[in-house]
């Protein structure tokens, strides 16, 4: 950089700054929103053509970082997020310059109609939208054997702690990638199963994957509407409660968010307690689970298991939940696919190539060379359904589903042992609570000898954000894991 200011603050303060370390700043008039977007483009600049974390830049984010500096000077700020640099998953529709195509060529020259909520709520905050991230194509709902972080628009995204060594997890892959190498404060990615939770795990990050129904879907790329929500990636558990705390709304255009209503508060950051631990009551699902893990990474959970107990937490080990060896399948996700994108892709604008599934699949085939680098299987399998869901394996899939992730699952763990939350390594065992539309925080738990990155994940009930967030911040608190990553 050419401002030897501007250069000191980003090769040294910007590396961890957050939401609050930033505002500080601003309010001290040590810094400006302009100036803070031209740090991260530059760090981008440097960093991210081996990464591949950002699939777009937004044009406008320098001008709309000068006009919410403008509005500070004049009447103050909206909040936490003003002037905040946050990056959204490509699968979240902006109504700007930017395209959104979920990571496919097929949608490369998408405008989206009208803003995601989440975009809407965003923007009426104050935070800066500055780009879009990678993502694995079609949030991983393509083919088999695709990787993580791969797409046909964006290629592959690396994990920065391991560049072409470590996972880097998916299908959120770009927006785990960039907060880890702090490309931006914050994230928003979307998760079906897994999709927050494995790259915030992969990449040292805090991901909460919150209750079906506390953030809206609409204007958001869907897999499967009985599971998909979206929800913040962040380097710090209060940053990522300052994002949900945004982005959490009723949405008259998606009613499942009216469930949230019951919640007395969604200022998640006021649960934020150093001392959450104290007297918790943590359950270690370790049956199946820790068996996916190698020595490594089973060491450094161990490791978690006893600073939970250090830090106060009455841990009731080795929890048995009743459904964990049920043989699970995804056909629930199988048929809404093809209802939901369906929905979507119509809506778009008709100089778009494909308005419905059939007419991806058509197009991948006619560019099989760019597209179909792992196959198109998955897309293959819903386009045979009806489209209608009326199938009798759909409806029975749904209540097998939603019976062994709550009643027979989580929900029986949680009353028989009398728990605050279920501990998961990384995001094994994310099926359960996305089945069943429940949240989870992962945050992380320390790193193999390798320097891969672990996480430990608090699982709840719907709508125990507020307790996940307190568990999960004391734990962050208590032992302060996170290092960032040598670019």
């Amino acid at each position: 950089m050419e401002n030897k200011i501007l250069q000191n603050l980003a090769n040294d303060w910007l590396v961890e700054a957050t939401i609050d370390s930033i505002q500080e700043k601003y309010e001290h008039e040590e810094l400006t929103a302009k100036q803070l977007v031209l740090m991260y483009l530059h760090r981008i600049s440097c960093y991210d053509s081996s990464l591949k974390s950002i699939i777009e830049i937004n044009p406008d984010a320098l001008q709309i970082a000068m006009k919410l500096d403008t509005e500070r000077k004049e009447i103050g700020p909206r909040g936490p997020l003003h002037g905040i640099p946050v990056l959204l998953k490509d699968n979240l529709d902006t109504n700007d310059k930017m395209h959104t195509s979920a990571g496919s060529l097929a949608l490369a020259e998408s405008y989206a109609p009208e803003d995601s909520y989440v975009a809407y709520l965003l923007r009426e905050a104050g935070a800066i939208i500055l780009g879009k991230t990678n993502m694995t194509e079609w949030a991983n709902f393509m083919t088999e054997g695709m990787p993580s972080g791969y797409s046909s628009r964006g290629g592959q995204t690396l994990n920065p702690y391991g560049p072409g060594t470590f996972d880097v997890g998916g299908s959120s892959a770009g927006s785990g990638s960039a907060i880890a190498a702090n490309f931006a404060v914050v994230a928003v990615g979307t998760e079906t199963s897994g999709s927050i939770l494995s790259p915030a795990s992969q990449n040292s990050l805090v991901g909460i994957k919150p209750t079906v129904g506390l953030i809206s879907r609409s204007g958001i790329i869907p897999i499967a509407h009985s599971q998909d929500t979206a929800g913040p990636m962040a380097r710090t558990v209060k940053d990522a409660a300052y994002l949900l705390s945004i982005i959490a709304g009723v949405d008259e255009r998606d009613p499942i968010t009216y469930t949230s209503r019951t919640l007395p508060s969604t200022d998640f950051a006021q649960y934020l307690n150093e001392d959450g631990l104290k007297g918790a009551r943590i359950g270690i699902a370790r049956e199946v689970y820790f068996d996916y893990l190698n020595e490594e990474k089973r060491t450094v959970m161990d490791k978690a298991v006893k600073k939970l107990e250090e830090l106060g937490a009455v841990v009731v080990d080795n929890v048995t939940i009743p459904s964990t060896k049920n043989k699970w399948s995804y056909d629930v996700l199988t048929y809404e696919f093809k209802v939901d994108l369906n929905a979507y892709l119509q809506k778009l604008n008709p100089s778009v190539k494909v308005h419905n599934l059939a007419d991806l699949i058509a197009f991948n085939k006619e560019n099989e060379e760019k597209m179909l680098k792992y196959g198109q299987i998955i897309l293959e399998e819903a386009e045979e359904t009806s489209g209608t869901l009326t199938e009798k394996e759909y409806l029975e899939a749904l209540e097998n589903d939603h019976y062994h992730s709550t009643e027979n699952g989580i929900d029986f763990v949680l009353n028989e042992y009398q728990l605050d939350a279920i501990v998961f390594p990384n995001n094994i065992g994310a099926s359960i609570p996305a089945k069943a539309g429940y949240p989870s925080v992962t945050v992380p738990a320390g790193y193999t000898p390798e320097g891969e990155p672990v996480g430990i994940t608090f699982t709840g009930t719907a709508y125990s954000e507020t307790s996940l967030i307190k568990l999960a911040y004391s734990f962050e608190q208590g032992t302060k894991y996170r290092i960032p990553p040598k670019l």
